[in-house]
């Protein structure tokens, strides 16, 4: 048994650790884990006719910043907002060039995967 002092967020805990086993090689059979991939392009849904052009978010999380606003001019793969997900702010960005039709989403609201953030006209 082997006691820590651990300091989390200003809290200190004494604490007591129980050693299973030593390793006696010089090499771990720990592997180390790879991080998650997060694709952070958009799903994208053409409404037909209109020409219109659905934003949608890839995965769930809090909107941090919003960069464009309606009838804001947009090239193509330009960063329309900034979506907080697992503690990373991924940018949002449009896949063709067009003209902001509505901005679905306020600073600081909650979405899930597939929510329209944004819509395009081109």
């Amino acid at each position: 048994m082997k006691n820590f002092r651990v300091t989390v967020n200003g809290n200190t805990y004494d604490v007591t650790v129980e050693e299973i086993g030593t390793t006696t090689s010089s090499q771990s059979n720990l592997v180390p884990a790879s991080a998650p991939v997060i694709s952070q392009t958009p799903q994208v849904v053409s409404t037909g006719s209109e020409g219109n052009i659905k934003v949608k978010a890839p995965m769930p999380g809090t909107v941090v910043d919003i960069k464009v606003s309606v009838g804001d001019k947009i090239e193509a793969n330009s960063v329309v907002l900034v979506l907080e997900a697992m503690k990373m702010e991924n940018e949002i960005v449009t896949p063709s060039a067009g003209t902001i039709a509505s901005v679905n989403v306020s600073k600081g609201t909650s979405v899930n995967t597939d929510d329209v953030l944004i819509t395009i006209s081109e």
